[in-house]
């Protein structure tokens, strides 16, 4: 007997078997989410619709329809000013704060007051507080009914008694009430704003709409007429000063002309221009002549004191013709005195003769010399005193050029201040001119372009959209809570979820039977009165003789989580279907809570497989016939009188003391009686089918599933928690029990069509023979 687990853990059931991992934990399955919230499609239905009924009945009968008069204003800034010259003024605001100046300004208290005295709001039944119905919440009137002083006197004095609202507090709290209803928009990108009145009435809401435009225009209108009368009256004062101004600066101009002599102060500048033009060209003459003057005149007072050779090199006086004719003078004589001296003696006469000539020619050169050189200082001198002379009349002629540069800068000073106050008084005249022209004329900034007319239709409550809203929340609220059933629903549902989280073959999924007892279920297959129970019987059978080819599975052990799952009912529907085709039997292995012989209506002290293990009856004895199937009941626990088997019987420590003791179950399913029983009995059937008791409650399961060689594992839909059938497959796993597959029971087809359960459909469509 082959008890590896690998055998059937291994095998799939399907190609598309799903393998859970991390990965998958941490990843959302949308399709199950999608599945999810089809399954609980109907109730987020009902409660999609419960709630808008709830929101249309709020709606329609406590909300208090309101009604929007609009009015539309255009706004124009660029008003032409009264006066054309560009005023100092604030240069950065553009026209968005020029219109958000405007919106503030509708939105004021005063204009509000205006509408609320041109309308006689405080008497409105609609706008008059003194008018509302009165809440019945009223705290401090049931204090005051109650008359607290005749229980505890002076106690009414703590209660603050509220004093009736006078005139002026009608007026405030009407014209705050007026204020929060009232709403400045703009339209658009454009230069209009829009006044929007949120009232009860449709008729009163255009009424308060229109009055707030015609007041603010009337103001405005009101503020321009103030305006142009007071730029009028400072016009006035301003023109006077402004002719006194002119007065006093033409008074000024002309006397300073008359204190300066002054008639065409350019004609004058003009000819001292020249002068000065003149004379400057004159002095740069002088002064070059000066200059080569005194050059001539130094060399020759250089040399003045040195011998006449030296004297006569200078060329001022060598280019003197007496000069040069006393040179040539000298030299004939100095040649005859030389010519004489080397023919005659130093006395001879005709030597000294000749010397006597050298000396009157030397004397007529030095002497001619002296008056070249004398010239030439007269001649320094005189171009000096020229160039002093011409240097002096040119500083007086640029004296006089500067003063009347003066003169005219201070003339043209005060001429600019009369032309420039004359031009500023023209311009007062011609503008107050102007102004008194224009004075009637409508110069307001402001105009109405769309006044309000009466609403036909309430601007809220909005009721599509409130229903829609409320629809919207109560979808996604039915969403979550479905999503929250589901997640806290640790439950198997549907046979995709239980092969993916258990991770062994799935081997039928079991309908649920209604309206039949322990007993017809036990006989369900055999009667057949259930097509749908036995086509997934019969697909549990083809899976065990399946198997059966492959590996013998004789003895297959069906047990579940808890008790109630139906493990009982598949046992015994499993071995009826069984029985046309081989020897079965069918063993009653919960010896605590037996439910063959209740189903088959046994007597209650018929013995069965405790008796056999526990050796008080023989097993021929306790196996029972119904129709072609065995069964072995599980039999009372009664100590033994002999032992059928040839082993020692259990020891029973109250053997001597009490003959009715019962040994525990454990002691017996792990007897060696157990599986001696089991070899005899596999030699005589070809499958055995123990129904056993819950995996998880006690231990008696896995004591069977020993001697097993496959087991099937029986989970209740949507009622066993998953962890639970976990620890208890995988505590079956580890103690090397071949798991062959489970059977989902108990799964309840029309809820899953109705939920969207992903079953097979082969038992939706099922229709084999009439019920």
């Amino acid at each position: 007997m082959d008890n590896s687990p690998s055998t059937y853990v291994e095998r799939p059931l399907q190609t598309h078997l799903h393998q859970q991992n991390s990965e998958d934990q941490d990843t959302i399955d949308l399709l199950n989410v999608w599945r999810v919230i089809w399954r609980a499609k109907w109730s987020i239905g009902w409660l999609v619709l419960l709630c808008c009924a709830l929101a249309v009945a709020v709606v329609t009968t406590l909300m208090t329809p309101q009604y929007i008069g609009s009015t539309t204003l255009l706004f124009n800034d660029k008003t032409p000013p009264a006066v054309s010259f560009q005023q100092v003024k604030d240069s950065g605001s553009t026209a968005t704060e020029y219109l958000q100046t405007q919106q503030a300004l509708l939105q004021s208290r005063d204009l509000a007051e205006r509408a609320v005295r041109k309308l006689n709001l405080t008497t409105n039944p609609i706008t008059d507080p003194r008018q509302q119905p009165k809440s019945w919440f009223m705290p401090r009137q049931w204090l005051a009914d109650l008359d607290l002083d005749q229980w505890l006197p002076g106690l009414s004095k703590l209660i603050p008694v509220k004093n009736p609202p006078t005139e002026e507090d009608i007026f405030n709290e009407v014209t705050q009430n007026l204020m929060l209803h009232t709403n400045i928009k703009f339209v658009g990108k454009s230069q209009l704003l829009q006044i929007d009145v949120e009232l009860p009435d449709p008729d009163l809401a255009a009424a308060v709409a229109n009055s707030l435009a015609q007041s603010f225009t009337d103001s405005q209108l009101d503020t321009s007429e103030k305006s142009s009368q007071t730029l009028t009256a400072w016009m006035n004062t301003r023109l006077i000063n402004l002719r006194d101004n002119l007065r006093a600066a033409e008074k000024k101009l002309q006397g300073y002309r008359e204190e300066q002599g002054l008639v065409d102060v350019g004609g004058v500048a003009t000819i001292s221009a020249n002068e000065l033009e003149m004379t400057g060209n004159r002095m740069v003459d002088a002064r070059r002549n000066r200059a080569e003057a005194e050059s001539e005149y130094r060399q020759a007072k250089a040399l003045s004191n040195g011998d006449l050779s030296r004297l006569s090199s200078v060329p001022a006086v060598l280019s003197n013709p007496l000069v040069q004719q006393f040179q040539a003078d000298r030299a004939k004589a100095q040649a005859k005195v030389d010519e004489l001296s080397a023919r005659y003696g130093p006395k001879h006469p005709s030597l000294i003769a000749a010397q006597s000539d050298l000396r009157a020619a030397t004397t007529s050169l030095q002497l001619q010399v002296q008056q070249v050189v004398a010239g030439i200082e007269r001649q320094y001198q005189l171009a000096t005193a020229s160039e002093a002379s011409l240097r002096q009349s040119f500083n007086s002629n640029k004296s006089q050029i500067q003063d009347i540069a003066r003169k005219e800068f201070q003339l043209r000073e005060f001429q600019r201040e009369v032309d420039s106050t004359r031009a500023l008084y023209e311009t007062f005249v011609t503008r107050l001119k102007e102004t008194a022209a224009t004075a009637d004329m409508d110069s307001t900034k402001v105009r109405i372009v769309d006044p309000a007319i009466v609403p036909l239709e309430a601007s809220k409550p909005r009721k599509t959209l409130i229903v829609g809203i409320v629809g919207l929340l109560a979808a996604m609220i039915g969403v979550a809570l479905a999503l929250l059933q589901d997640k806290l629903s640790n439950t198997f549902k549907t046979d995709e979820s239980m092969e993916s989280t258990l991770n062994i073959p799935l081997l039928s999924v079991v309908p649920l039977v209604m309206k039949k007892s322990r007993r017809q279920l036990a006989r369900l297959f055999e009667d057949n009165d259930n097509p749908r129970f036995s086509e997934t019987i019969r697909n549990l059978r083809t899976w065990l003789m399946l198997q059966s080819s492959d590996m013998p599975s004789q003895v297959v052990l069906v047990t579940s989580t808890v008790a109630g799952e139906g493990k009982s009912t598949i046992a015994n529907n499993l071995a009826s279907s069984l029985t046309p085709l081989e020897r079965v039997l069918l063993i009653d292995a919960d010896m605590r809570q037996p439910t063959l012989s209740l189903n088959f209506d046994f007597p209650p002290d018929s013995p069965g497989l405790a008796n056999v293990i526990a050796g008080t009856a023989r097993l021929e004895d306790c196996i029972v016939s119904v129709g072609n199937l065995d069964m072995l009941p599980a039999g009372s626990m009664v100590p033994p009188a002999l032992d059928l088997f040839g082993a020692p019987r259990l020891p029973s420590p109250a053997d001597s003391n009490d003959s009715t003791h019962q040994p525990p179950p454990q002691d017996l399913l792990s007897s060696p009686r157990m599986a001696r029983m089991l070899e005899v009995l596999k030699s005589r059937y070809r499958h055995i089918i123990i129904d056993s008791p819950p995996a998880e409650m006690i231990s008696d399961a896995l004591l069977l599933a020993r001697h097993s060689d496959a087991v099937i594992y029986v989970v209740k839909a949507d009622s066993t928690p998953i962890n639970q059938v976990q620890r208890s497959i995988a505590m079956l796993q580890q103690s090397h029990v071949p798991v062959f597959g489970a059977v989902l029971n108990q799964v309840d087809l029309r809820k899953a069509r109705k939920y969207g359960y992903n079953h097979s459909r082969t038992f939706y469509n099922y229709d084999l023979v009439p019920r």
